[in-house]
């Protein structure tokens, strides 16, 4: 049974800025003709007074060919992948049930703007460090690379994405019965895989203390 439109879409607008920031490490898809790239970068996001992901940040190696076909072609798909995992029908008491996988994913199609600005690349650069290091015992700076910083700048190529469109799966647990969602849950808690257990509790507030 097809599950209804809309079955899947994330509870609150919070929980898609949720997703980009706790899983930054994205895939950026070129297709241009019949050529293409794929690369894998961490990625921030720009956000509204709201909270809600109006750009995308993030920076390429300039000797990465994928940089010169964004430049002809800056159309790009870029695809976050948030906590995932597989839905053993071994927990379900039906096991005529079969098993499934639940996700979190969003999909941006962006046009990418490249920046030469040295300015605007520090910016970028200091943000994404900056949360990567937050909260680490003997957290590293930027600023500790010292005459080495004017290297690594000179290596990378800054960019701003902006949004054109943008696809959302929440797909966790929404469309299962109650008595088979919490056999989920409780199968996924016993396992220890805490964060997939979280969402889909987060996802379905009525069902949590089930």
């Amino acid at each position: 049974m097809s599950a209804a439109p809309g079955t899947f879409d994330p509870p609150a607008e919070a929980e898609v800025t949720r997703l980009v920031l706790e899983h930054p490490f994205a895939w950026l898809v070129t297709m241009h003709g019949a050529e293409f790239a794929a690369t894998p970068l961490p990625l921030r996001p720009v956000l509204d007074p709201q909270g809600s992901v109006t750009a995308l940040l993030g920076h390429f190696a300039r000797r990465n060919p994928h940089v010169e076909l964004l430049r002809r072609a800056p159309r790009t798909l870029v695809l976050f992948l948030g906590p995932h995992g597989y839905v053993s029908s071994s927990w379900l008491t039906d096991r005529t049930r079969t098993p499934t996988w639940n996700y979190a994913a969003a999909q941006y199609l962006v046009d990418i703007e490249f920046t030469e600005d040295e300015h605007d690349t520090e910016g970028v650069l200091r943000d994404l460090i900056g949360e990567m290091e937050g909260g680490r015992p003997q957290a590293w700076s930027l600023d500790e690379m010292g005459p080495r910083y004017r290297r690594l700048v000179s290596g990378i190529i800054a960019f701003r994405a902006h949004i054109l469109e943008r696809r959302v799966k929440f797909k966790l647990g929404q469309d299962e019965r109650d008595a088979e969602y919490a056999e989920i849950t409780r199968a996924l808690a016993a396992a220890g895989d805490h964060e997939l257990h979280e969402w889909m509790q987060r996802c379905n507030p009525a069902r949590s203390g089930r």
